[in-house]
């Protein structure tokens, strides 16, 4: 594999050698430069960013499952055509991503395997049911709003496949947004069911929304060495109080209401702060005990094997043509 010395890279642990590797690596984030695939790192630094970009790849596998589910029920054909659209930006973001990891010398085919044996996590948002149109806007305006609240910092990512990769993620991410937003406004200017379904939605994905950012700081168990890595830049909390500033005026305009009854402002500072959120609903989510986790899993299971066809026939093609690139080359 390409990537096979980086694999032979590592040092001794506790030795002179590695400290003074650690060092320059360190001394190299530290100065904003990019480390490449052929760079050395650490191996800790390697596992945690393929944890990582393998847990963003599947999200956006998986988070095209929710939304699909309305392709063919989409109320015209212009909202059809969008929506395709954004779930083929999706399939094409965890593509990105998956190559992404390859460059760290997990392959796409291993990363796959998690995901389908329920080894690999992803996104917990995705493991909640889309039971009317409103969703898809809900999906849209909130989902994608905090996931480009996540993702505009990895775009400094200090791992240079990683940051290239997310500047197109979150230009398109940002288009997504916008059609969620315009989806919620029609609905909300509509007819007094029409709204209604729209606060409906909102009174479902927003607190599910506010723990896609993750556990409280003082509960996470990666973000301190991550941070110092530049692999994140922004606690969750930080990230998770940027999106509820951002969302809430927002919420307001629609005249919607955030299902919050300990929302407030807080006068000093003039950010909203939320109320208790349910940490134990998040742990169940992640466990695989979530409203759709089995379903979510079993369709990508049947969509992997529908595909095992095509699987064999790349590979074939690809054999066929390494043995005459060599009949020709001999």
């Amino acid at each position: 594999m390409y990537t096979q010395a980086l694999n032979t890279a590592e040092t001794t642990r506790g030795t002179p050698e590695d400290a003074e590797r650690l060092a320059r690596f360190q001394a190299r984030v530290d100065a904003e430069e990019r480390i490449e695939p052929n760079d050395w790192m650490p191996e800790a630094y390697r596992r945690t960013l393929v944890r990582q970009i393998s847990q963003h790849a599947h999200s956006e596998i998986v988070g095209m499952l929710p939304e699909g589910n309305w392709i063919t029920r989409a109320p015209s054909l212009r909202r059809k055509a969008a929506l395709l659209a954004k779930v083929q930006d999706e399939g094409g973001h965890g593509l990105y991503l998956y190559a992404a990891a390859e460059t760290l010398g997990t392959s796409r085919e291993e990363l796959v395997d998690q995901l389908l044996s329920g080894r690999a996590k992803y996104s917990s948002i995705f493991n909640y049911p889309t039971l009317t149109w409103a969703d898809i806007g809900a999906i849209g305006w909130l989902v994608d709003g905090a996931a480009i609240m996540n993702q505009i910092p990895l775009c400094r990512c200090s791992y240079g496949p990683y940051a290239r990769a997310m500047i197109r993620v979150c230009k398109e991410e940002s288009f997504h947004q916008r059609q969620g937003y315009e989806i919620m406004l029609t609905l909300c200017r509509g007819t007094p069911e029409q709204k209604a379904m729209a606060q409906d939605a909102l009174n479902r994905w927003w607190w599910p929304c506010l723990m896609m950012f993750g556990p409280p700081d003082t509960e996470s168990q990666h973000s301190d060495q991550s941070t110092r890595w530049k692999i994140k830049r922004f606690s969750n909390d930080e990230l998770r109080q940027r999106f509820i500033d951002a969302t809430v005026p927002q919420a307001h305009y629609l005249g919607l209401t955030p299902p919050d009854p300990a929302l407030h402002q807080d006068a000093a500072t003039g950010h909203w702060r939320h109320g208790p959120i349910d940490w134990q609903e998040f742990r169940d989510v992640l466990a695989g005990h979530g409203p759709c986790n089995r379903e979510r899993l079993e369709a990508r299971r049947a969509a992997h094997a529908d595909g095992a066809w095509v699987r064999a026939a790349a590979a074939a093609h690809a054999e066929k043509r390494r043995a005459r690139d060599a009949a020709l080359a001999a």
